[in-house]
């Protein structure tokens, strides 16, 4: 049998930040007593018509841009017809065959559609405690219901579970960066589904997919898509087929389970909207649209690899993280020691440092100046990489000057010409015989222990590419 290859798509709900509702007056809110956030048109009381949010609309259109999607110049909404009990008016109003964003693209995945719709309310399961009339049941909340939405559907371009979350996380700091929500998973302000399938490598046609449905961390997606690929891989090599069904995974037992299949799917009945006019941006609304955009973290990134020449994993780190990124330029800026050396000291040493100091960089007494010092330090060799990491330690404890604390803690790098080093190397020699034996016998490996020798009765002085040199120079 052919190798399968993972086909992956996404679909991205976003929460808008606006202040009120997508067709009503209402006030957003979270957390707030249930059912206290509504009014006649968002409970779809009989006679009642919805308005659009022209904040929402704007910052659907900031989405589109940065999403470098095709802007309609008209669109419509239309109504989506269920019945169910977190939508009062038994159908959502959403957008179908004319949304408001078109075509774009993020990084390597291309988007199929952005669109604007209204939320639904939150459906409350109450167990064995709260049951009514010895039944089980459910109660809904309509504080989010008619939340501003938009839902951002991308092409199956995405190839495995990684990638699909890595992916995701570059779509949410872009968002954030917009300013457009908040997008936290935690609270439902960014949900995350995801459309999975395999093929045969190299066939183009598609294979049955599933839809893995309401998972509320990128870990958890990951994870999710990596357990039906599985699962999806080896039914097809049994020789079974995949079933079209709506799946749910349980990250505390890593199992699937089947919501719905595709006989149970809905059909939905679109048809548009009478009670809204269309919506057709005008000069005015897409030049705000356009002047509001920051820099976004993909053309950060590729700023970053094309005009500084950072490995692009390591300008990832930087640009999904705007505080990170900006750490970086300032202290770019503030010496000379180049855009590698200090990028991977701000992504590698530096953040490790924070971490184990359980110190944010926002919070951080090491300023970007004092960072681009310290890493031109070690570039010109006057202090050891080892006795970086301990100055860094003491910028992250107490802040202050690299320069100071290397004279004061005795750092400076040992120098070759002093006959010093020479000298620690050949008692380190003498002092691991059966190394030095190895290292001449062809060995290489066996000079670690000789090299581990040297620093630690130097503290880490000494230069690691000098030290090898000496050692090899001393044996022959």
């Amino acid at each position: 049998m052919a190798e399968l290859e993972a086909v992956i798509g996404l679909e991205i709900h976003v929460q808008l930040a606006t202040e009120t509702k997508m067709f009503c007056g209402c006030e957003l809110s979270f957390g707030d007593e249930p059912n206290t956030h509504t009014c006649p048109i968002c409970l779809a009381h009989p006679g009642v018509l919805p308005v659009a949010n022209e904040q929402a609309i704007q910052y659907a259109l900031q989405i589109g841009m940065a999403l470098e999607c095709e802007i309609a110049p008209r669109s419509i909404f239309h109504r989506k017809n269920y019945f169910y009990p977190d939508s009062p008016k038994a159908y959502q109003i959403s957008q179908y065959d004319i949304p408001i964003c078109g075509p774009g693209r993020l990084g390597d995945v291309r988007i199929h559609r952005a669109h604007l719709e209204e939320d639904a309310a939150k459906t409350i399961h109450v167990g064995e405690s709260g049951r009514i009339h010895g039944s089980a049941a459910s109660l809904v909340d309509f504080n989010r219901g008619g939340t501003p939405l938009v839902e951002i559907v991308t092409e199956p371009d995405l190839r495995d579970a990684a990638e699909a979350a890595q992916w995701a996380r570059l779509l949410r700091e872009t968002v954030r960066q917009l300013g457009v929500s908040d997008v936290n998973m935690e609270e439902g302000s960014l949900r995350v589904d995801a459309n999975v399938s395999v093929r045969p490598a190299g066939v183009e046609e598609l294979g049955v997919k599933t839809e893995l449905k309401n998972m509320n961390s990128f870990r958890f997606l990951q994870r999710g898509i990596e357990a039906e690929l599985e699962r999806q891989k080896a039914l097809v090599e049994a020789g079974g087929t995949v079933e079209q069904e709506t799946l749910h995974f349980d990250p505390r037992s890593g199992e699937l389970t089947s919501l719905r299949s595709k006989e149970e799917a809905h059909d939905y009945r679109y048809f548009p909207e009478p009670d809204l006019v269309p919506i057709v941006p005008t000069e005015e609304m897409l030049r705000a649209a356009r002047e509001a955009l920051p820099e976004l973290p993909a053309a950060r990134i590729e700023r970053y690899v094309g005009e500084m020449g950072l490995a692009r994993d390591v300008a990832t780190v930087l640009a999904t993280d705007p505080v990170r990124a900006d750490f970086f330029e300032t202290a770019l800026a503030s010496g000379d020691a180049g855009a590698i050396p200090v990028a991977n000291w701000v992504t590698g040493e530096f953040a490790a440092a924070l971490r184990q100091a359980d110190v944010d960089l926002d919070e951080a007494k090491v300023t970007p100046g004092s960072l681009a010092a310290l890493v031109e330090l070690v570039q010109q060799k006057k202090i050891s990489h080892g006795s970086g990491k301990t100055v860094l330690a003491a910028l992250v404890a107490e802040g202050g000057e690299p320069e100071a604390i290397v004279e004061r803690e005795g750092l400076a790098q040992m120098s070759a010409d002093d006959g010093e080093l020479e000298k620690v190397v050949a008692a380190a020699i003498e002092a691991n015989p059966e190394a030095a034996e190895q290292i001449k016998a062809g060995n290489g490996k066996a000079i670690g222990a000789i090299v581990g020798t040297v620093m630690k009765e130097t503290k880490g002085r000494a230069d690691g590419g000098e030290v090898n040199r000496l050692i090899k120079q001393q044996l022959g």
